[in-house]
């Protein structure tokens, strides 16, 4: 994969010590980028990329922080820019996924879901914008905003307000700072579940396959380098987003 513009780089990922956000911290070190993992709970997880992208070579430092709880977003962007002292990148990762449907729903399970999965992506995204230099952020969304998560509720809303909020935050940042988002589908299986979680829905989209990490890799390292997009969501599911309009 080419991206050599990322040489040099400096990149806050938030949610980056597990799944995705992993993969992503992995792929930008890989490619010249310092990057700053961010985590709530998984320390060990954290510390151990770090170690395993210093092994290799690259540069990571860890930040923790709950992003549910009050004012500790500023504190966490404070923190990334004390280690690197510019950001050139943000990519809004870290996510509450749990099952709850709207039977069950409560309003404190909205909060939860929207403080972490949207209101923490708008106010690291200002803080970001703040520094007053170019940038780009990708904001990780979900194929389901294009359809109805029944078993998820509170996330379901959640993502589709930082779907949204993408769409602003590129017209209210522009023209220095280009917002995109990547809608991941069937790449990996929810904790607890095996690959064949992923087989055994495969039908569920146009191609009748599943994708991996590095399909989501591919697919933000795009956007990064995509001078003129922004405002847009990349949908890397498959097709199946089109369930539910052109595909039956």
């Amino acid at each position: 994969m080419n991206a050599d513009f990322l040489n040099g780089k400096t990149a806050l990922i938030t949610g980056a010590a597990k799944r995705l956000g992993a993969a992503l911290a992995l792929a930008l070190a890989a490619k010249g980028a310092r990057v700053v993992l961010h985590y709530n709970r998984a320390e060990a997880e954290a510390r151990a990329l770090a170690q395993t992208i210093a092994d290799a070579g690259g540069v990571a430092d860890v930040v923790q922080a709950d992003l549910a709880a009050e004012g500790t977003v500023p504190r966490v962007m404070e923190e990334a820019l004390s280690k690197t002292n510019h950001l050139d990148i943000l990519i809004n990762n870290a996510s509450i996924f749990e099952e709850i449907t709207f039977a069950d729903t409560t309003d404190r399970a909205i909060q939860e879901n929207m403080s972490v999965n949207a209101i923490a992506p708008l106010l690291l995204s200002r803080c970001f914008a703040a520094q007053g230099r170019p940038g780009a952020i990708v904001n990780m969304i979900d194929t389901m905003v294009m359809d109805y998560d029944r078993k998820h509720l509170p996330y379901h809303l959640s993502k589709r307000t930082l779907q949204t909020l993408t769409r602003v935050m590129a017209v209210e940042f522009a023209p220095d700072i280009r917002v995109n988002a990547v809608a991941p589908g069937l790449i990996l299986p929810p904790a607890g579940k095996g690959k064949d979680y992923l087989e055994q829905l495969a039908s569920s989209n146009p191609l009748h396959c599943h994708g991996g990490p590095e399909d989501i890799v591919k697919a933000v390292f795009y956007l990064l380098g995509a001078g003129f997009v922004t405002g847009q969501t990349l949908f890397v599911d498959g097709g199946r987003h089109l369930r539910g309009s052109m595909y039956e």
